[in-house]
């Protein structure tokens, strides 16, 4: 307590022009960050709508790729069956200029052929007939390709205008993603700047003590300072310093925008050597994950919201030095704090 009281200073009136700067600028980051969520809102239901018509576009596509195939199929079946109305047709001419050739030379011998020319006159006729039934079909098969090539090139030209809208759909939602990734990104970043006030906090609630420090963006706890050895259940000492702690949570929570959605994950550590005995806790698994749930549990117990913590163990397998010394075990028995996302 002595030293404490001597490290006290005299503060200068200088607390009402902070507090004004403060609150300026308390009202520029409420601000900004309605913007950012009123932009967000937009953008999640512009990217919602693109994903409908996107399905939609699909859709289409697969319908008239269908469509296009079964025309194709009909247009082959059709092609098929002109083939054989012209060889019919061919063959047809063939016979009827071979009867022209009998009928020339029967006239030729009239006494002995007069009976063959009458004949002969009524197959032509016959066979007239019968080319102009086939000329007649292959006219209408004509008239059904080219029915069937104009449906083709309709559907060719629509499946066309599905893909450009398709190929400018994805470019959109390309556009999208890529909004989304830097607004995420932002978030992010937004995190890592509450964290290192979180931090800064941590450090001037807790700069006498030589068995906490802070390792890139872990707040580390020698075990000490909280349990026993071997022991699950949070000492005085590590109560009044997990106090400390979940002041600065409660008071960080009041600040983090509800769109952060940040946790903070306590884990537990312990050295290699194995538990003594056989009681409630087997191994350095469950040593390590009992006295991470520990802490979290009393930080509940002191008003910090406990959807924003998140308890691991993670036994000797996580050791920040390998040597087999005292001092190497003291430092890999340890608690760490990290303020992450979820």
């Amino acid at each position: 307590m002595a030293l404490a009281r001597s490290r006290r200073v005299v503060a200068t009136n200088f607390w009402p022009g902070f507090v004004d700067a403060m609150a300026t600028l308390l009202l520029v980051i409420i601000f900004l960050l309605s913007v950012f969520m009123i932009a967000q809102f937009f953008l999640t239901q512009e990217i919602t709508g693109r994903d409908t018509v996107l399905n939609r576009l699909n859709s289409q596509i697969a319908e008239l790729t269908e469509l296009l195939a079964l025309e194709r199929a009909s247009s082959r079946g059709l092609q098929d069956n002109l083939s054989l109305v012209t060889a019919s047709l061919s063959a047809f001419e063939a016979e009827n200029e071979q009867l022209r050739n009998q009928l020339a030379a029967a006239e030729e011998e009239p006494d002995t052929a007069g009976n063959q020319i009458l004949a002969l006159t009524s197959e032509l006729d016959e066979e007239k007939r019968l080319s102009q039934r086939a000329l007649s079909q292959v006219e209408l098969l004509n008239q059904q390709i080219s029915a069937l090539r104009r449906q083709i090139a309709a559907l060719e030209a629509a499946l066309e205008a599905s893909e450009q809208k398709d190929r400018e759909s994805q470019t959109r939602i390309a556009d999208l993603g890529r909004r989304l990734n830097l607004a995420l990104a932002q978030k992010v970043q937004e995190l890592s700047r509450y964290r290192s006030d979180f931090f800064g906090r941590l450090r001037e609630i807790l700069s006498t003590r030589s068995d906490i420090q802070v390792v890139g963006d872990r707040f580390i706890f020698q075990s000490e300072v909280f349990f026993s050895t071997g022991d699950d259940t949070v000492n005085p000492e590590g109560r009044a310093e997990l106090d400390k702690l979940a002041n600065a949570l409660i008071e960080l929570s009041a600040e983090i925008p509800e769109e952060i959605d940040w946790v903070l994950r306590v884990d537990g550590h312990t050295d290699k050597r194995p538990l003594s005995g056989t009681g409630r806790l087997r191994d350095n698994w469950d040593l390590s994950t009992a006295r991470a749930i520990s802490v979290v549990q009393y930080l509940i117990s002191q008003d910090v919201p406990p959807d924003r913590l998140v308890a691991a163990g993670f036994g000797e397998f996580r050791p920040l030095d390998d040597a087999d010394t005292e001092d190497a075990y003291r430092r890999n028995r340890r608690i760490e704090l990290k303020l992450t996302q979820r």
